[in-house]
């Protein structure tokens, strides 16, 4: 049964989303009617690359905000599961704030908190683009999840294993790097990947900021193309779907390693 369902998830789910452009499509072409501009469909490919070039800054975000994420958080993860109080307090306060406030108000508040230039001891000025800054809005509540499932990890490991790794005369610091970490990778792997494919989700929001990326620019495609109602679906449906054929491989490959995982557990 469970085979039936993820198989027919991986065909229908594609031309369900094929269908929905080519109905677009052909929406937006009724509603122009007998008009002399370009169709809709053809103002789309002319645009295309311009679309297809910021929902590049989507991925470049996307990847450098779960790099920064995974190792802020990591090691966010590590303070919340230590023994001295002082460390672990400060580290279960920061990840309970990141992890329940709203992400577009994390982005307007690194927007504002971080200046748009630094300048050197020498004189010089480095810039800081939006989408810096945007990379970090966006890494921030990205770390407080992966300290989460970090801590999850380490704590769904039977206490047993720690107490024979005591019997054996470990450290904290070997149990942890030799028994524990090795079986909890297998463990964060599926949710560490769907939150990356939240976070890449999110990136549109980076729009509201002034950042170029896909959906800036597709807002902008459709302003210099004239503003026209008919260029809504075709343009929207065309973000959607890269946005699709981007996320969906690994949405399968996550569903593929829970139950890779399940099965050898």
């Amino acid at each position: 049964m469970n085979g039936y369902s993820v198989t027919a998830m991986t065909w229908r789910a594609p031309v369900l989303a094929m269908g929905l452009c080519v109905a677009g499509t052909v929406a937006a072409m009724a509603q122009q009617g007998g008009d002399a501009r370009p169709s809709a469909f053809a103002t789309l490919l002319t645009w295309m690359p311009f679309i297809l070039e910021g929902f590049v800054l989507n991925l470049v975000m996307s990847i450098l905000a779960m790099a920064i994420a995974t190792v802020a958080g990591v090691i966010l993860g590590f303070m919340q599961i230590s023994p001295i109080q002082l460390i672990r307090l400060p580290a279960k306060l920061v990840t309970h704030l990141f992890r329940n406030s709203p992400w577009l108000v994390i982005l307007f508040a690194i927007m504002f908190l971080i200046p748009f230039q630094i300048r050197l001891p020498g004189g010089g000025v480095v810039m800081i683009p939006d989408w810096v800054k945007a990379t970090i809005g966006f890494a921030l509540p990205v770390m407080a999840n992966v300290s989460e499932i970090l801590r999850g990890a380490v704590a769904s490991i039977p206490s047993g294993q720690w107490e024979s790794a005591e019997s054996l005369a470990f450290t904290r610091y070997q149990t942890l790097r030799y028994i524990i970490l090795p079986q909890c990778i297998r463990r964060m792997m599926p949710p560490w990947m769907n939150w990356y494919a939240l976070m890449t989700l999110m990136t549109p929001m980076a729009a509201i900021l002034g950042v170029n990326e896909a959906l800036g620019n597709t807002q902008a495609a459709m302003e210099a193309a004239g503003a026209r109602p008919e260029l809504l679906v075709p343009f929207y449906l065309f973000l959607m779907t890269i946005f699709f054929i981007f996320i969906y491989p690994i949405s399968l490959y996550t569903r593929r390693l829970e139950r890779r995982f399940a099965a050898g557990s």
